[in-house]
């Protein structure tokens, strides 16, 4: 079974040149650069969305 999720995996990173649409509901919308931090990216958000649920989706330009 294991085998299964990895292979599952390795299939979903596969990236396409074709754009994709989503569709996300909340109630705030933040838009903000990600900034260098170390080796990873950082963005601040404010401290009451501590503990609340977050997407991220990366813009094509």
């Amino acid at each position: 079974m294991l085998t299964d999720v990895k292979k599952r995996v390795k299939k979903t990173k596969k990236r396409s040149n074709r754009t994709e649409k989503f569709e996300i509901y909340g109630d705030v919308l933040i838009e903000r650069e990600v900034k260098p931090n170390g080796r990873a990216g950082r963005i601040y958000l404010p401290m009451d969305w501590i503990g609340k649920k977050v997407k991220i989706v990366k813009i094509i330009k």
